[in-house]
């Protein structure tokens, strides 16, 4: 059968993007050109967005990832021997309210079993060699290990290969932004000694430079800090002596490393793509951004590029909702994108400051700032990603005073569905009994849930996007009716 997404790249984004088009009823084929999935620890941390978002597929939800992580329920921020301050992970407004920590290694294995009992297999050492995008179809050329080539068409083609991405490459696509000037060192390691509760993550500010902390699981934590730039062409591999002396330094008195896990070297780069589409072709995670690792924010947003994307295609392949859709994609995502880059630029630049002076004020602020219980838990929100919004959407529609806004994302509920859950991708009302919005799913089909769920607001009918974003907010139901009718116009399967 010709699949209607071709999907180049089996990490977390390639594979999160085939489960949710495969649970939409959309038929996908997924190649790596990597023999097996990473057994590396990665991208370490899920963000209470992502679960929140994996909570809508596969039969148990995020639960299996949440069983196989740690939680992290607060984060705090040292300067010297001094406690500057603490963000605390269960003020965060998710069910989620953690930071959980567990390898990309078994992040990988998860995705890949759910997409296994979805009846998906990610085609493993095969290469796209080239590609054509054409105005109705695709095609690609795919190379196996043994040297077989194969010509393959798709409706759509979605590359999701990350920072060195062919897809991106092939279709010249710009990849702008720099390299900073200074090496990085990454230790998985066992170490004894953490003065803190394992439950928490710890970040260093010192005059030699930063130091952050992470814990894995009890007694093994990750631990990144900044080196002098050295000339060529990789940061160097630090020896787990060398990461002793820097924590000795920088982190806190007593510890003891031992029994490395994974040892690395890295380079920053600050990178992003102006548009993820270029016509049937999209971009996603790392082929579209890279950035700074501060904050952890990489995976976590390439995975919501996947739910975005997927559920808009979902509706264009099935007929169900007007081409147009597809050009929200970029629009909303490239917006995070900027933010998410912007954020990491700034937490590294505050992080690695040299100048005695602004050290001393960015501890003073800091300890300020943190001090105030709403600038703490808005910190948590943006970490966790819960705050992540879509402003200035093209699918925005009117709002109404004294609620979410729309574009701002609906908290799921405990006990309940979250939106977005099921094999169709379909907009969801809220409302009181009262209201007469019973007409609007008949009127709409599949594109509306035919469950109206209890109102969010007094005397308001909410409609909730299937990635569980308000699309827009009313006193009457006519409102709505229009707010779709766009949507639905002219669909038919492209």
């Amino acid at each position: 059968m010709t699949p209607s997404v071709l999907i180049i790249g089996g990490g977390p984004v390639g594979m999160t993007l085939a489960s949710e088009l495969t649970r939409y009823g959309v038929g996908v084929r997924i190649v790596d050109q990597a023999a097996q999935r990473t057994d590396k620890s990665k991208a370490m941390v899920l963000w209470s967005r992502t679960l929140e978002l994996l909570d809508r597929g596969g039969a148990q939800g995020a639960t299996p990832f949440v069983d196989a992580g740690f939680k992290v329920e607060g984060v705090t921020f040292v300067a010297g021997s001094d406690v500057v301050g603490r963000v605390a992970m269960d003020a965060i407004p998710s069910v989620h309210a953690y930071a959980l920590a567990i390898p990309q290694s078994e992040t990988e294995r998860l995705l890949e079993e759910r997409l296994a009992a979805q009846g998906i297999t990610v085609e493993r050492s095969t290469q796209a060699t080239s590609f054509t995008v054409g105005d109705r179809s695709v095609e690609a050329t795919l190379q196996s290990a043994d040297g077989t080539r194969e010509v393959v068409r798709a409706d759509w083609l979605v590359g999701c290969d990350g920072a060195h991405s062919a897809v991106r490459h092939a279709l010249d696509m710009p990849f702008a932004g720099e390299t900073l000037l200074s090496d990085w060192f990454l230790a998985d390691v066992h170490m004894t000694g953490y003065p803190r509760p394992d439950t928490d993550a710890s970040i260093h500010w010192h005059r030699d430079g930063v130091l952050l902390i992470f814990p894995i699981q009890p007694g093994r934590y990750r631990i990144i800090g900044d080196l002098p730039y050295t000339e060529g062409k990789a940061a160097p591999v630090p020896s787990l002596e060398q990461v002793q002396a820097l924590v000795d330094l920088r982190g806190p008195s007593g510890t003891r490393l031992f029994d490395p896990v994974w040892l690395s070297g890295f380079r920053i780069n600050g990178r992003k793509v102006a548009s993820y589409r270029r016509g049937r072709a999209f971009l996603a995670g790392d082929a579209a951004h890279i950035h700074s690792p501060a904050g952890g924010q990489g995976m976590n947003t390439g995975m919501q590029d996947a739910v975005n994307l997927a559920w808009k295609l979902a509706l264009v392949a099935h007929g169900r909702a007007a081409a147009g859709l597809l050009d929200s994609y970029s629009q909303e995502r490239s917006g995070v994108g900027d933010e998410v880059l912007k954020a990491a630029e700034r937490l590294t630049s505050v992080a690695t400051l040299k100048n005695p002076m602004a050290q001393g004020v960015r501890n003073a602020v800091g300890r300020l700032m943190l001090g105030i219980p709403r600038i703490a838990h808005g910190v948590a929100d943006t970490m966790s990603e819960v705050a992540i919004h879509y402003a200035d959407s093209p699918l925005n529609g009117p709002g109404v005073h004294g609620m979410v806004r729309p574009g701002e994302r609906v908290p799921p509920v405990a006990g309940r569905p979250p939106v977005g859950a099921g094999s169709a991708p379909r907009f969801v009302l809220f409302a009181a009994p009262s209201m007469a919005v019973a007409g609007l799913p008949d009127k709409f089909g599949d594109l509306v849930d035919p469950e109206i769920r209890p109102a969010l607001h007094p005397d308001t009918i909410a409609l909730v996007r299937p990635d569980g974003y308000l699309a827009c907010a009313a006193t009457r139901p006519e409102v709505i009716s229009a707010y779709l009718s766009p949507i639905a116009a002219q669909a038919a399967p492209v």
